[in-house]
């Protein structure tokens, strides 16, 4: 029987190159990887439908899942987790200092469900002890204006979200009607060193850590998403896709670990992320599967239904497919 061919659209990771080039091919699957920023990916995907497999934001899929309506359904594949204590900007010159002067503050966000956002709101109610509704918030564009919200909100009551469609949220920090931003993506002239805006925790690595210790999250941001027509007509793809993640995997720590040739270009990394990592996260330091990311997927479901961006109480295994919630093991 031949191959069936699927497109899948995904960023250039390393953890998953060698799908693109072939030399990890999934059992039974010819796949044509696509490169594209993630942004991009995810609106082709979510309004478009137009990849077989593809990168996703855990945010808006997650919303979608939700609401009961998804066209796609959800692989336990973890590309994206970025820590997000790095993610809250502040006027240099305004009145927040530590997280619990948020308490009263202007707040602003890209996306009310942008998946930093979720993880960094939950932080701070659940962390820092404000309250959403402690918070005025405002909604627009870190850089530019008019950017559009992509998951349907189902917000709490008493929750005030502005939609500004005139000025970017960078505008309003400077223009001092904003006191803050929690962004993913860090704004630009923060990134041109623009002496305005500084970091909540310009010390964010040992923040992060000190929040890994406490509550054993490890942010997920993205996740991988099959088409839900692709994956009825062939459900055996779905286990076979993720037997071939783990292996890119599994073969981007060996180019790591490599002490014979510098495959990646960091001084030091084969034996300084090794290390550090293993005294962190333990020997799996970016697992796939719900079980090692069980803590993680609880925290965030939860802060999602807190936040009003799932529409239902959910656990980890509402969403993803049977087929993949389970290994074989010998």
């Amino acid at each position: 029987m031949a191959d069936i061919h699927l497109t899948m659209a995904i960023f250039d990771y390393d953890h998953v190159r060698d799908l693109g080039t072939g030399r990890v091919k999934p059992e039974g699957i010819d796949l044509t990887v696509i490169n594209h920023d993630v942004e991009e990916i995810f609106h082709r995907m979510m309004f478009g439908q137009e990849f077989d497999v593809s990168e996703i934001s855990l945010g808006m899929s997650t919303s979608r899942v939700s609401q009961g309506d998804a066209p796609f359904v959800l692989l336990p594949i973890f590309p994206s987790r970025v820590f997000r204590l790095s993610s809250i900007y502040v006027r240099a010159d305004g009145p927040i200092k530590r997280p619990a002067d948020l308490k009263g503050k202007r707040i602003g966000v890209p996306e009310w469900g942008q998946t930093a956002g979720i993880y960094t709101r939950g932080w701070m109610v659940h962390q820092a002890g404000v309250k959403l509704t402690d918070v005025e918030w405002f909604q627009s564009g870190i850089n530019d204006p008019g950017r559009q919200e992509a998951a349907k909100l189902d917000l709490p009551e008493g929750v005030n979200l502005t939609v500004v469609t005139d000025r970017s949220l960078t505008e309003m920090m400077f223009d001092g009607d904003l006191d803050a931003a929690f962004s993913a993506r860090a704004p630009r002239a923060f990134l041109q060193n623009d002496p305005r805006m500084t970091r909540l925790f310009p010390d964010y690595r040992k923040a992060e850590q000190a929040y890994f210790e406490e509550t054993g999250i490890f942010p997920i941001m993205h996740t991988v998403a099959m088409r839900r027509d692709v994956f009825e007509e062939h459900r055996w793809a779905a286990m076979n896709l993720m037997t071939a993640f783990e292996e890119a995997k599994r073969r981007s720590v060996e180019r790591i670990n490599n002490v014979t040739a510098s495959q990646i270009a960091v001084p030091w990394l084969n034996h300084d992320a090794p290390a550090v990592n293993r005294s962190v996260f333990g020997d799996d330091w970016w697992p796939y599967g719900i079980e090692k990311s069980r803590t993680t997927l609880e925290a965030f479901l939860q802060y999602g239904y807190e936040q009003g961006t799932l529409h239902r109480k959910m656990k980890p295994e509402d969403l993803f497919p049977e087929e993949v919630q389970h290994f074989f093991k010998y």
